[in-house]
């Protein structure tokens, strides 16, 4: 499931440095010293690719895409192989073009690339855990509860995909891949992952089919948004050598990748009728790109493109043939990760140890970004034998990292000519006004706003060198941004705090108001906020005023003021919108936020009932069952299966349990809600579950509810959705007639490639209900294995219509239960003959 990757020494020729001691970032940038104009500044509409904005699914005129034209020539990868069919001449360009790429990818580095430590890529680098998903939907969690639902899901759920085999059809695919979308969270190791594929091919590893590979990060493109030139251009423009290669000859196999479309500054309109099919056309560079994407120009390319979730759905699913999530470290890559990152392994251990001691910061080990950041903390204050509190919170984690970077030193002749607090101050400023606007990527004329010389970033602040980063890419344009969203929400809530500590400013108001008012004023943001996109900073924002953590920022500032401040009135505050809050989701971070408070109150007496096992007979209030949904969601355990029957009893009905249960109904592989009391109006609530996006429910039993007609037709309803992935359905004795018999086989019709196995059991569906199973399972389509018709009134005219479907599509019906229906023998014989014909897989009939 892991891919295993061997380690080389790399070459140092190129500047690197063995691994320092220093910490590395997983933050990379692709570099060339190609000069260029002052990039333009951007405003207006031209940043509907913020991350916080909701993307809306485009429509698309890739008409080429669905022609064989823009399938023609493309490579089917079948193992290690080499450039064959090149000019000595063509050789000799190819192998120049590897070498400056390899130099190029080798090496990681810290914060700025002027300032930061190199380390060799394949020195730390470790496999991360990447999948094979679907297109389509967006997730509008904030990245962070996205990390965590996923922590709990079952690495089988997904199918894995080694990152050098993202264009290689897995086994049963029988289509070439030419276009792959990879999807992430930030920080999860999509840049380096890019990096590492190119590496291995430059290094001769891997894919040698491919002779060429272009490296064309967004950010970078952004800055020639007013540019009209044609595709050649920008490839000599990027990559000076490429002048001498004959790309649009099919001389060369080509891989282009697009790193961070999320970034993207650029208008790029699938629906624009701008055709371009010759490298040597003029257009503007977003019009180049769609056209590359689509298939108009170099139909033959691979085309590679990496984005965080929200901004996914730009690229319409009729450009793309196959979609990869890369999910960051699994829990043996967690391990091996810090192993690697730390040369004392019993201090690893012990940091290992401490990690899993606490839920929330554990969890947040599925990002690589935090690991190097928890190593780096950790690290340092148990080399020293800190005598306070190891972090325990994320508040605490990162205001410990903060702590550490300002003591940096870089240079010999290292000149601080700004204060670290007084850039602190000006950084946070800029990452709150930039996280409301929903922007991560930030141009000068962003720092200017926020009084920051780019000099004094970029050189002269200790602090600026690990989280801040400068990139000049391949031009003198700068882009800048933080190294990962954590820090810059961690930044912006220690600006807003400061503020009001200081200045008793709230920043939303810019008004004088007690603490508390301007943590109530958060809360309110965070609920109102769509995607969630303060939550993060909501918990920051309210760690920062306990005293643990005031003491702390002493450390870091001199200057701080004080102010009194109850923290009961803020906990108050959380728990009376926990109970005015009707979506136990929007409640899960509020529970978050009490926990960096230190208050547990509603929690443990969840906890509580659990153990002691009458939560059932237990009439909870509204705000007990948010935190119910909390402690469940938080467990330790796998969502591999839930089970009702612990929480339904006198004083809680199935269908109110399963409404408010929802969310942890929703994480679940697996339901089981047999003889449970559901009835039409607990169909609903699962309905809302089958629909949701992503869908992690595969397995549903409804053995024994009265769900009757309505019932049936609502869960079909959610059977139909595009999103659900169930595969094993049961509703025997659950009142199914031959009416609902049409509402589940409307359902499979629409979407019939996952259930795998269907119990209709002890129902009265009748001949009617038989013949329209049969019809479904006569399309090609249906992938269903088994089929359970028990007592279910099947005649000897529903019998012969099963033997037709089967004889019209054999392949995948495995096992069909008949038994308690009044058959004749000569039934049994039709269906028994075709259970011992060897084209048939029917292998039990029962």
């Amino acid at each position: 499931m892991e891919e295993k990757e061997t380690f080389s020494d790399g070459d140092s020729s190129s500047g690197c440095s063995e691994r320092s001691n220093s910490p590395e970032s997983s933050c990379v940038s692709l570099k060339s010293d190609q000069p260029m104009d002052k990039p333009a500044t951007f405003k207006g509409k031209d940043t509907s690719t913020d991350l916080r904005q909701r993307s809306k699914p485009l429509e698309s005129s890739c008409v080429s895409m669905k022609s064989d034209r823009s399938m023609d020539n493309i490579i089917e990868f079948k193992g290690r192989h080499t450039s064959t069919d090149l000019s000595h001449g063509s050789q000799l360009v190819q192998s120049r073009f590897k070498s400056s790429l390899m130099k190029k990818c080798q090496c990681l580095y810290e914060g700025t690339a002027k300032q930061g430590n190199p380390t060799l890529l394949n020195e730390i680098y470790t496999d991360l855990y990447i999948t094979e998903r679907e297109h389509g939907g967006i997730n509008n969690e904030h990245e962070v509860r996205q990390i965590e639902t996923q922590s709990r899901r079952a690495e089988t759920e997904d199918t894995p995909i080694k990152c050098n085999d993202i264009f290689r059809p897995l086994p049963g695919q029988d289509k070439p891949i030419r276009t792959v979308l990879t999807k992430g969270v930030a920080g999860i190791g999509k840049t380096v992952s890019v990096q590492k594929f190119i590496l291995d091919w430059a290094e001769g590893k891997e894919n040698q089919d491919v002779q060429l590979i272009f490296p064309l990060p967004f950010r970078e493109l952004n800055l020639m948004k007013d540019k009209t030139l044609s595709l050649s251009d920008l490839l000599r423009v990027f990559f000076p050598e490429s002048e001498e290669m004959e790309i649009s000859s099919n001389k060369y196999k080509v891989l282009f990748i697009f790193d961070g479309l999320d970034e993207c500054r650029l208008s790029l309109n699938f629906k624009s009728e701008v055709k371009l099919c010759n490298m040597s056309e003029s257009a503007s560079v977003d019009e180049l790109l769609m056209n590359l994407i689509v298939g108009n120009l170099l139909p033959s390319a691979l085309i590679w493109i990496t984005s965080r979730p929200a901004a996914a759905d730009l690229v319409p699913s009729e450009c793309v043939h196959r979609v990869t999530e890369v999910r960051g470290f699994n829990e043996p890559q967690k391990e091996e990760y810090f192993r690697k990152r730390i040369s004392d392994q019993s201090l690893a251990n012990t940091i290992i140890t401490h990690l899993k001691s606490s839920r929330s910061l554990h969890i947040m080990c599925h990002i690589p970004v935090f690991c190097w950041i928890s190593a780096t903390v950790l690290e340092e204050m148990l080399r020293k034998s800190w005598k306070g509190k190891i972090p325990k919170t994320l508040t605490q984690m990162y205001t410990h990292f903060l702590t550490i970077q300002t003591n940096i030193k870089h240079e010999k002749d290292y000149e601080k000519k700004v204060k670290d607090e007084d850039m602190i101050v000006k950084l946070g400023k800029l990452a709150f006004q930039q996280l409301v606007k929903g922007n991560l990527i930030f141009y000068e004329e962003d720092l200017r706003e926020c009084g920051i010389d780019v000099t004094e970033a970029s050189v002269y602040s200790g602090l600026c060198t690990q989280i801040f980063r400068e990139e000049l890419g391949l031009y003198q344009g700068k882009v800048f941004c933080f190294v990962h969203l954590s820090i810059q929400e961690h930044l912006a809530a220690l600006y807003a705090h400061i503020s009001f500590t200081n200045n008793c400013i709230n920043v939303y108001w810019k008004t004088f108001n007690p603490l508390a008012g301007l943590h109530h004023t958060a809360v309110n943001e965070a609920l109102q906020s769509e995607n969630g996109h303060l939550d993060l900073f909501l918990r920051f924002l309210l760690g920062l005023s306990l005293e643990s953590n005031q003491t702390l920022l002493r450390e870091l500032l001199t200057q701080t003021g004080s102010c009194s401040y109850n923290k009961e009135e803020t906990v108050q505050y959380i728990k009376q919108k926990i109970r005015e809050n009707h979506s136990p989701e929007r409640s899960i971070n509020l529970f978050h936020c009490l926990n960096e408070l230190g208050d547990d109150s509603l929690m443990q007496e969840i906890q509580d009932y659990l153990k002691s096992g009458k939560i059932g007979e237990t009439q909870l209030s509204s705000s007990q069952w948010s935190a119910l949904v909390y402690v469940l969601l938080t467990s330790e355990q796998k969502m591999d299966e839930f089970d009702l029957k612990p929480f339904i009893g006198a004083q809680n009905r199935a269908d109110e349990v399963l409404q408010k249960l929802l969310p942890v109904v929703k994480e679940s592989r697996s339901v089981q809600l047999s003889n449970c009391g559901v009835t039409d109006e607990g169909c609903a609530a699962l309905a809302s579950a089958l629909r949701s996006n992503p869908s992690h429910l595969r397995e549903l039993d409804l053995t024994g509810n009265k769900l009757g007609t309505s019932g049936v037709n609502l869960l079909s309803s959610g059977l139909k959705d595009p999103h659900c992935k169930l595969e094993k359905l049961r509703v025997s004795k659950c009142g199914v007639t031959d009416e609902g018999c049409a509402a589940l086989t409307s359902a499979l019709r629409s979407n019939p490639s996952h259930l795998r196995e269907l119990d209709l059991s002890w129902n009265k569906i009748g001949s009617s209900g038989v013949n329209l199973l049969s019809d479904v399972l006569k399309d090609p389509h249906c992938k269903l294995e088994t089929l359970r018709l028990s007592k279910c009134g099947v005649t000897d005219e529903g019998c012969a219509a099963l033997a037709s479907a089967l004889r019209s599509n054999p392949s995948h019906l495995r096992q069909l239960r008949l038994t308690g229906n009044k058959l004749r023998d000569s039934d049994v014989k039709l269906l028994s003959a075709l259970k011992d014909d060897p084209h048939y897989e029917l292998k039990m009939l029962l």
